[in-house]
């Protein structure tokens, strides 16, 4: 059945008031994510045993390490934006330049199209930006070459943090945990890189006890089969 025109004006009206409250909502998203808009930075430490437990055929994971720099985030008071730019690639060079603190080709590109966008900075500043933050913290030495599994607690984790590397606070430092096993620690600086206090949204999310796993000699990859490719994404 034909809609009489009256009707048939009343749904074209309506139409075009969602695709402009749609229109607005996206503008609005948009401009809350552009480049530079942030509060303050979180330099997340991964624990890359744990990692590789998960991800063993990882690059990352063909050499036995401790820490290594998963990224360097801008963050709002609550919440974070993302991928605020051009999805260009990583040069090798920089690639080259950052593997001794990010060794993997996809978790340089990862960081850099997810977080590195949001910077305000280009690619070199920002990637410089992250050799900054990682010198500013101590890594406190028992966890380097760690050769046992290591039992602590997340009060312990954030004190030898703390006394190692100056201006840290309890509020500054938040410990995150896979179960029981150390995954990440997550340290936040103001945008001039002093620590300064997390925002509410990061906060400690481990047990009481934590078990570290042990950094080990080199590791065997495995190669995959034919049939099936795995590939390893960083986030």
């Amino acid at each position: 059945m034909a809609l009489p025109r009256r009707t048939k004006g009343l749904k074209t009206a309506l139409v075009a008031i969602v695709a402009l409250a749609t229109a607005a909502a996206c503008a609005g998203s948009a401009s809350s994510e552009r480049p530079g808009a942030f509060d303050y930075w979180i330099l997340a430490l991964s624990w890359s045993p744990q990692f590789c437990r998960a991800q063993p055929s990882s690059e990352q994971c063909e050499t036995a390490r401790g820490f290594i720099v998963h990224g360097l985030w801008p963050q709002h008071e609550r919440g974070y934006p993302e991928s605020c730019g051009q999805r260009e690639r990583v040069p090798e060079e920089l690639i080259e330049r950052m593997s001794p603190l990010m060794p993997s080709a996809a978790l340089v590109n990862g960081q850099w199209r997810k977080h590195g966008t949001c910077s305000g900075l280009d690619m070199k500043d920002y990637f410089f930006n992250v050799e900054r933050a990682w010198r500013t913290v101590v890594v406190p030495p028992e966890y380097r070459d760690m050769q046992t599994t290591m039992h602590t607690s997340v009060r312990d984790i954030e004190n030898r943090f703390i006394e190692l590397t100056p201006g840290l606070t309890r509020e500054s430092v938040a410990v995150q945990c896979s179960g029981r096993w150390l995954r990440e620690v997550r340290i936040c600086f103001d945008r001039d890189f002093r620590p300064r206090a997390c925002g509410l949204d990061v906060e400690d999310r481990c047990r009481s006890e934590v078990h570290i796993r042990p950094v080990r000699g080199r590791v065997v990859r495995r190669r995959p089969k034919k049939s099936f490719q795995t590939r390893n994404v960083w986030v």
